[in-house]
């Protein structure tokens, strides 16, 4: 049985063997130590069996707050307002049936002309005016979206950013989210829930006219309230399932669209449209059986609306004959009950985009909770590049098995390492803690003693510099790529350029550095994009350089051009983690780190390291780590 002991931090001891991983607190061990004390000062034991981690892992707690509605409450002014002409508009809409009272009660009975001329010009007044508030109603929630908008929208697309690319799904989706919701500020069903609250005054109303009337209406708005629910509790479930299987749709046809060269050249077009159109007919399927449910309730509700209308005229008519009431009490009363009754059936007729909006918001909303906003802090010098990798875990999202198990080394400025072992042994994902992409579960890693995962990105950023082992060039021009969107920075690119040996194959392109890349890098060879994203990566002359299979794309010319490259920074004084295979890259590392199932094999002077490989004689990881140390 291979046992590591590495040190988390000062008190805390992790000891992981194959077997089993044991955490113990209360302990202080130095590097390279083997010492087992689970239960010594008081510590306490948390064992795993089958070498995987418990569910709640090492992990900085942090409070969850909802961003998104705090965000939305700068916004408030906006929605009172709204609401202030919702109220006026529903009393202007009193207008109607108080005109058809007053005709029916006082002007035909006793035939003034005068008094019918003055009631029609306030009638048209007041609608005149309800117009005017119902448009400038819908204006001020256009600006609380646009509004939203300004707040909202970066921190959303910071959060997908940060968002840990181990979460699978179409990141874009989240950006559309929010467009859905912010969307739905301005349409009718907004307007819709506005007028829903002022329903009672129309109730109250017809109360005043009669009691009989008003307990007629106020069943009749029980009623329909209830059907809205019932609605709701047959339409969700399978609009809810729609939505998921477009949301998956999606991310599969952009994964798709990405790799369309792969499709064509080896036929696998038809193979693909199948799987594409599973999601596809899984969603039309969900969509089809709440749309015809949504209908049929929405049907329902109008009968029952038209219905109760026509059933109050002869609740009205019996109460004339009875004489308890007047003919244009009669008239008002169905008008006011329509009137009543029409923002609950607005909102069932839009209840699809109120399902989407709702869920739209709850996954922004969870999004920003689970990719809080940092504080800005004490910005830090410029790091030198001291590189230490402290006892480094990491299990991803999702899953029990660590893909990286105590992994610790060390090395000083203008030191190259060379990370070397077999395919899924870790080595991209210790790049990207080692950038700071990636939180560990356990352990860290620090840059001049900072721990890189909690270091504020913009400050950190610019002293880093990282070529991923997959390419992606942003659609602009390639001195905005390798500026990394700095503008007035136009020396400082050139010179990157010329560091990696690319500015002579810029400069003989049609527009020079102004030379637009396309989506990707689409119309740049692939080594042609590599090196452009290796200047990028050394652009600024950063303290830290990681870079993830850098050949992978290179020809001689382009291979003779990253050693030189390296070189530089190397004389610069950069420390540079490098992960490659190739003897000739290799070769002007100080220092190699073997990586096997994500545990530290070996690791020391290149020489030293190589020999033992040839000999193949395994080194014990304490000793590894006692190297590091």
């Amino acid at each position: 049985m291979r046992w590591t002991a590495f040190v988390q931090k000062r008190g805390v001891l992790n000891i992981a063997s194959d077997k089993e991983i044991i955490v113990t607190n209360a302990c202080y061990i130095g590097l390279g130590s083997i010492v087992l004390l689970p239960n010594a000062c008081g510590g306490r034991s948390l064992i795993s069996k089958g070498g995987r981690f418990p569910p709640n892992r090492v992990s900085a707690p942090f409070k969850r707050t909802d961003e998104l509605r705090i965000l939305l409450q700068t916004g408030r002014s906006y929605f009172v307002t709204a609401a202030m002409f919702s109220f006026a508009i529903n009393l202007l809409y009193l207008a109607g049936p108080l005109y058809m009272l007053q005709v029916y009660d006082r002007v035909i009975s006793s035939a003034s002309e005068v008094t019918l001329v003055m009631l029609t010009i306030a009638l048209l007044l007041a609608f005149m005016a309800l117009a005017g508030l119902d448009a400038v109603r819908a204006r001020v929630l256009t600006r609380a979206s646009i509004r939203l908008d300004q707040r909202i929208a970066t921190r959303v697309m910071t959060a997908i950013i940060n968002r840990s690319a181990s979460f699978g799904g179409a990141r874009s989706q989240l950006l559309r989210d929010f467009d859905t919701f912010r969307q739905f500020i301005t349409g009718m069903g907004i307007h819709a829930i506005f007028d829903l609250p002022w329903a009672p005054l129309y109730i109250a109303v017809i109360f005043a006219l009669h009691p009989a009337l008003g307990a007629f209406a106020l069943g009749c708005s029980i009623l329909l309230i209830l059907m809205a629910f019932l609605n709701e509790w047959i339409v969700k479930p399978p609009l809810m399932e729609s939505n998921e299987a477009a949301s998956r749709n999606y991310s599969f046809t952009e994964m798709s669209l990405r790799n369309t060269e792969v499709v064509r050249a080896m036929g696998m077009t038809e193979g693909l449209l199948n799987r594409w159109g599973r999601d596809r007919n899984r969603m039309l399927e969900r969509q089809v059986t709440a749309s015809d449910r949504a209908a049929t309730m929405q049907s329902v509700i109008r009968f029952l609306r038209l219905s109760m209308q026509s059933l109050i005229l002869g609740l009205g008519a019996y109460l004339v004959i009875e004489r308890l009431a007047t003919v244009g009490a009669m008239f008002a009363a169905s008008i006011l009950l329509g009137r009543a009754l029409q923002p609950v059936e607005q909102i069932v007729g839009s209840w699809r985009n109120l399902v989407s909006a709702r869920g739209a918001f709850l996954r922004v909303r969870e999004l920003l909770m689970a990719n809080p906003q940092r504080e800005t802090g004490l910005s830090l010098p410029r790091p030198h590049g001291r590189l230490l990798v402290e006892a480094l875990t990491f299990v991803p999202p999702l899953s029990n098995k660590p893909i990286l198990r105590g992994v610790a080394f060390g090395i000083e400025p203008g030191e190259v390492l060379g990370i070397i072992g077999p395919s899924g042994a870790g080595k991209s994902t210790l790049a990207r803690h080692i950038v700071g992409v990636l939180t560990p579960s356990a352990g860290a890693v620090r840059l001049d003693g900072s721990d890189v995962s909690v270091w504020a990105r913009t400050s950190l950023g610019q002293h880093l510099g990282y070529l991923p082992q997959d390419i992606e060039l942003f659609a602009d021009s390639i001195a905005a790529n390798i500026s990394r969107f700095q503008e007035g920075e136009d020396r400082e690119a050139i010179l990157a350029a010329q560091m990696a040996g690319v500015h002579d194959m810029i400069v003989r392109l049609p527009n020079g550095y102004d030379t637009q890349v396309g989506e990707g890098g689409a119309i740049l060879s692939g080594g042609y994009r590599q090196r452009i994203a290796l200047a990028r990566a050394v652009y600024g002359n950063p303290s830290l350089v990681v870079l993830d299979e850098p050949s992978s794309n290179l020809d001689a010319d382009g291979d003779a051009a990253l050693t030189d490259c390296i070189m530089q920074l190397k004389q610069r004084g950069t420390t540079v983690v490098i992960i490659s295979h190739r003897p000739s890259t290799i070769g002007v590392v100080d220092k190699i780190l073997l990586l096997k199932d994500g545990v530290a094999e070996m690791f020391g002077p290149r020489a030293e390291v190589m020999s033992r490989l040839t000999r193949a004689v395994p080194v014990p990881v304490h000793a590894v780590q006692s190297t590091a140390s």
